[in-house]
């Protein structure tokens, strides 16, 4: 089987995906094999027999392709957001499901010929006006002016970067990463509340655009950084003094909900970027955040979102217009897909 050079990282790859370890993918086999024997395969040790091959490709739910296909990229540089209790298992296998669809997502950009070519400029940043002075920039650059984003999928789309939503995986929040140096890739909890799940997308951008110092500042001080690029990104600091009552030194929640509406951007990070901007004081803010965690009614109260749910769908689109103009067959949009034929043909008509 000379197709299979690349077999053993596609094996441990897809094992990881399923989150199991050797001992769970030999349970799963049949016939059933050693962890000897996997551990060879993973290590290339071992070429799989046809039998072998099918019994992995049923135990692990992928097609007999997935483990022919040659590697085409790494991802590198990969940066989590995320709660402490995600495991560094569930970190391997978020990775893998998310490569999983960005290989598929990238050969279908490349049958239609619709990758984005456009250049990333990077930005210097070594503090937290530095990182709303790239917001400024970016935002400049990519025609915003002040006003709202109604689609930051879209938007992030539109310039080249691939958005990739996971389903279902408790504490994940998003990730970034650079394929091959060449893609940008997004990677967000499908299902997060709306204003959240645009912080994080700019947030992710932040950490693929903004150059930090790692040497002098801790992992907090990055997130922290990245956070003021989003906010900045998602409602300048200019537009949010204009929405103000500049007669006020107060605000309540009836000041700000107005703006959450109209920008898409939580409480939360308003509360956080009028304590930045030293619009309220630190002391203020900090009363906030203790009523609100003290009150839980308070909390489900400013906690409310109110804004659009946001999706990706260009892989579908994309896939649709390969079948369309007759690039793909069926078989292969559910092969891009993960889904069978049937689905295919409801979805698309044919």
């Amino acid at each position: 089987m000379d197709s299979l050079t690349d077999f053993p990282v596609r094996l441990k790859n897809a094992r990881l995906m399923k989150g199991w370890s050797m001992d769970e993918l030999c349970s799963h086999m049949v016939p059933p094999v050693t962890k000897m024997t996997i551990s060879r395969f993973e290590k290339g040790e071992l070429k799989p027999s046809p039998t072998h091959l099918n019994a992995l490709a049923d135990a692990l739910d992928l097609p007999c392709g997935y483990f022919l296909r040659p590697l085409k990229f790494q991802m590198e540089t990969v940066r989590f957001r995320k709660k402490e209790r995600v495991s560094g298992k569930m970190e391997k296998r978020i990775e893998q499901v998310a490569s999983d669809l960005i290989e598929r997502y990238i050969e279908v950009e490349e049958i239609c010929g619709a990758r984005c070519e456009e250049k990333f400029r990077r930005y210097d940043v070594a503090n937290f006006e530095d990182a709303r002075n790239a917001a400024r920039s970016l935002r400049i650059e990519w025609n915003l002016k002040d006003g709202c984003i109604g689609n930051v999928i879209e938007l992030l789309e539109k310039h080249g970067v691939i958005v990739i939503e996971l389903d279902a995986i408790p504490d994940f929040d998003g990730l970034s990463a650079w394929i091959n140096e060449t893609y940008p890739v997004i990677v967000l909890a499908k299902n997060d509340y709306p204003e959240r799940k645009r912080l994080t997308s700019f947030h992710e951008l932040g950490h693929l655009l903004l150059n930090t110092d790692t040497s002098a500042m801790t992992q907090k001080e990055i997130e922290n950084i990245c956070n003021s690029f989003a906010s900045e990104m998602l409602l300048p600091e200019s537009t949010l003094r204009k929405n103000l009552d500049s007669g006020k030194k107060d605000y309540t929640f009836y000041d700000i909900r107005p703006i959450q509406k109209e920008f898409g951007i939580s409480f939360d990070a308003i509360m956080h970027k009028l304590k930045e901007c030293g619009i309220i004081s630190e002391k203020r803010y900090a009363g906030y955040r203790i009523h609100k965690n003290q009150k839980p009614s308070y909390k489900a109260f400013v906690e409310q979102s109110c804004w659009h749910e946001e999706h990706s769908d260009r892989l579908f689109r994309l896939i649709g217009a390969a079948l369309e103009k007759g690039l793909i067959t069926i078989s292969k949009a559910a092969s891009l897909l993960g889904k069978n034929i049937d689905f295919v043909a409801r979805e698309f008509a044919f």
